[in-house]
């Protein structure tokens, strides 16, 4: 007996993702290193990892030379 619990892909019919639901609204906070880097090093791995331990997470990175920007977030409760 053949059961399938995935149906079977047809391209013509729409692929509908699964749908989330957030019950409560995230609440972040920011921080921003700047770093002149004809000075200073870029944040090495061991301050990124202590970054991480405090919850921080990298959300990105801009540069505008010699300035590089690191943007962090984490969540907060409110």
């Amino acid at each position: 007996m053949n059961r399938t619990l995935i149906p079977s892909y047809d391209p013509k019919q729409p692929v509908r993702p699964s749908m989330v639901y957030i019950e409560k609204k995230l609440n972040w906070e920011y921080k921003q290193i700047i770093r002149n880097l004809k000075k200073e090093n870029p944040p090495d791995e061991a301050e990124l990892n202590q970054l991480g331990e405090q919850g921080w997470e990298m959300s990105g990175v801009a540069q505008q030379p010699p300035l590089a920007y690191f943007y962090f977030k984490r969540q907060i409760e409110k």
